[in-house]
């Protein structure tokens, strides 16, 4: 990351990217959260600062549906560009496909309104998971060029993650990723990473805290130039969010 724009957007933030969800009564519903660091794919997109995020998911027949979701971000300034803002635009269908088995496959672009970076942020990606009981296996593969890093198109990320009910109210998410950038920086860019979090519902609000952690390059993952920051943008971490759904 440090010679070209990062794959930084790359985890698991408590309240990130979209997962959708509905009101039982609706076919649309809203969410809105805080976190203490958004961190995409075990990397940091704010500069291991807070961000404000929200979304709002639609469900139409038949299994299909349509989402947005958005996230103040810092990655993007760091670089010189001129975007402080990522917006999320998915669709696709989930359903059962065998007993117990569900698929989900879809189109998720992020958008990073005039960012000004060249190659462009701005990135698109295609996906399919399956979920059996706890567990779903997911594959996103990159159709543009990813988040910036020149001649990258062809990437892609692999992840497991669980979530188990553990009593109380109390659910807990391993999580572990890889993501796997193309191009001539592939070697600094692409990395493993991990998390473990732990949720519970406080009368609508979604308390989370999630550790957080990559083995990313800790030379190519910091933050651009224009950032004044040598942090370590993959640090190991407990990530703090708050979520309401609505």
């Amino acid at each position: 990351m440090k010679k070209t724009l990062l794959a930084v957007v790359a985890t698991l933030a408590i309240t990130a990217l979209p997962s959708v969800s509905y009101a039982e009564d609706s076919p649309l519903s809203f969410n809105v959260g805080l976190v203490s660091d958004y961190r995409y794919r075990g990397i940091s997109q704010t500069r291991l600062k807070p961000a404000l995020q929200g979304g709002v998911d639609f469900a139409a027949p038949g299994g299909f549906y349509l989402g947005a979701w958005g996230s103040t971000i810092k990655w993007v300034k760091d670089f010189g560009g001129d975007a402080s803002v990522e917006i999320d635009l998915y669709g696709g269908w989930k359903g059962e496909v065998a007993k117990d088995l569900t698929l989900d496959v879809g189109v998720l672009t992020y958008q990073y309104p005039s960012n000004k970076l060249d190659p462009s942020a701005n990135t698109t990606e295609l996906y399919g998971a399956l979920t059996f009981g706890p567990a779903t296996l997911k594959y996103s593969h990159a159709v543009t060029n990813t988040f910036g890093n020149r001649d990258s198109k062809n990437s892609f990320y692999l992840d497991l993650s669980a979530g188990f009910d553990v009593g109380g109210g109390v659910t807990v998410t391993p999580h572990i990723g890889y993501q796997k950038i193309k191009g001539p920086f592939s070697d600094p860019a692409t990395y493993t990473d991990y998390s473990l979090g732990v949720s519970k519902d406080f009368s609508g609000f979604l308390l989370s805290a999630t550790l957080v952690g990559t083995d990313a390059d800790k030379d190519f993952y910091i933050p651009g130039p224009d950032a004044n920051s040598t942090k370590f943008l993959g640090k190991t971490t407990v990530v703090l969010g708050v979520k309401k759904t609505f």
